[in-house]
């Protein structure tokens, strides 16, 4: 099974791309699809169940912005569950709010009730008022300690700060972490990937395309063609064994989702 766990409905550049993204999830066997942050959050988490009731292949995240949005559990499932959607997605760092916000943790304690995920969206590209500060993984620690039940994925392996990513997915078993890459950026993703796998964490990647900035079949190949990007190098490999468990991983069975 592919499970493709990183992709977008809605872009800032393109709008919506409801067609474009069902021709890319042919090509999976799941994917997740995160709102986005182009226009108000109500419309695009419209857009989202709208798309997610028509594709039986999708699995949809909420946008919220719990410092403003509401967050008792009965909201929280009226934006989630009973719209068919399994979590929520948070741009933390885009949307200026600390993941330990008082109202953010009522978040979470919902969440971890209801069984969602919460899906971590604080990689770049950053906008110029957007609080880098937010963006650091290990501001997670906390949210990961407090909720020992709720599912967690960090965003795009939580770039640019891998280390700290690193570290929560070795500390917490509730963690996740999407490996997305650029397959054109050929030394980014030799490090990416052998930073994750010296760190002993290729068992907690889920794969990931970031559609529509990738497609799904460009990055799988990338990824089992790991060890040629630079074969005529004498850089450590890493087993394909390892490459090829992220791209087959049932993230569904994983996290426990059930259409």
């Amino acid at each position: 099974m592919i499970v493709d766990c990183h992709t977008h409905l809605q872009c800032p550049e393109r709008g919506l791309l409801a067609e474009e993204h069902a021709a890319a999830c042919e090509k999976v066997d799941a994917c997740f699809v995160q709102a986005g942050l182009a226009g108000s959050r109500d419309e695009a988490n419209r857009q989202l169940v709208d798309y997610v009731r028509g594709n039986a292949r999708a699995y949809g995240f909420a946008i919220t912005n719990p410092a403003v949005d509401p967050v008792t559990r009965k909201a929280v499932k009226a934006l989630t569950l009973d719209q068919g959607l399994c979590g929520v997605v948070l741009y933390c760092a885009e949307d200026q709010f600390h993941p330990t916000h008082s109202r953010a943790l009522r978040l979470y304690e919902a969440a971890e009730e209801l069984g969602l995920i919460v899906y971590f969206h604080n990689c770049p590209p950053y906008s110029p008022p957007a609080v880098l500060d937010y963006a650091r993984p290990w501001l997670l620690d906390e949210v990961a300690r407090t909720f020992s039940s709720l599912k967690i994925i960090v965003g795009r392996m939580g770039a640019p700060f891998l280390e700290q990513t690193n570290s929560l997915l070795v500390k917490h078993a509730n963690v996740y972490a999407d490996l997305t890459i650029h397959p054109q950026r050929v030394w980014q993703v030799y490090n990416l990937v052998m930073n994750a796998y010296e760190a002993g964490v290729m068992d907690k990647l889920l794969f990931g395309s970031g559609f529509p900035y990738a497609e799904p079949g460009v990055c799988i190949e990338t990824l089992l063609g790991f060890n040629k990007l630079l074969a005529d190098t004498h850089l450590p490999q890493v087993p394909r064994e390892k490459l090829r468990s992220v791209v087959e991983r049932d993230s569904l069975t994983l996290l426990g989702l059930k259409k």
